[in-house]
């Protein structure tokens, strides 16, 4: 037997990567971002189950999920991945996520029990409160990528 199966047979976790899809959601001129409850500050994102049919579905779904927004426009010209290492009972995860950028015309989020806090912030005023690089730079694609498309943002 191939020593990874083996690995893998004993530790379930290793060398196994969790996916998750999210939005960069844009409401005209405002962003939307959501508080965890270890304080960081982040976009709508979840993890992909077994009867979502593509990216595009979890990501809608986990917005609803979180934040009760179900009307979005998905801009299917850009896209943006992310990976990192997080803990979870003592084992580092690998993530990766999938992003897309949505706009809606909806304001009112009814938050899930997993977020404490959201904010529409400006693109300046949500680069700003985010809380990591990585996804200070995803902003800052979508930004460009709004305005390469003539949108002012």
């Amino acid at each position: 037997m191939h020593p990874a199966t083996i690995r893998d047979m004993d530790d379930p976790f290793a060398d196994s990567m969790e996916t998750s899809c999210g939005f960069v959601l844009v409401n005209y001129d405002s962003v939307l971002l959501l508080q965890y409850p270890r304080g960081h500050w982040s976009f709508p994102k979840g993890h992909v189950e077994p009867g979502d049919a593509n990216h595009h579905i979890t990501a809608s779904r986990e917005l609803i999920e979180e934040t009760g927004i179900a009307e979005v426009a998905i801009d299917d010209s850009w896209m943006s991945r992310t990976e990192y290492t997080f803990q979870r009972k003592g084992r580092k995860i690998p993530k990766q996520v999938y992003w897309y950028l949505a706009e809606t015309r909806e304001l009112d989020v009814t938050l899930s029990k997993e977020h404490t806090n959201y904010l529409w912030l400006d693109f300046d005023g949500a680069e700003a409160q985010l809380t990591f690089d990585q996804e200070k730079n995803l902003l800052r694609s979508a930004r460009d990528h709004l305005r390469s498309i003539g949108r002012a943002v």
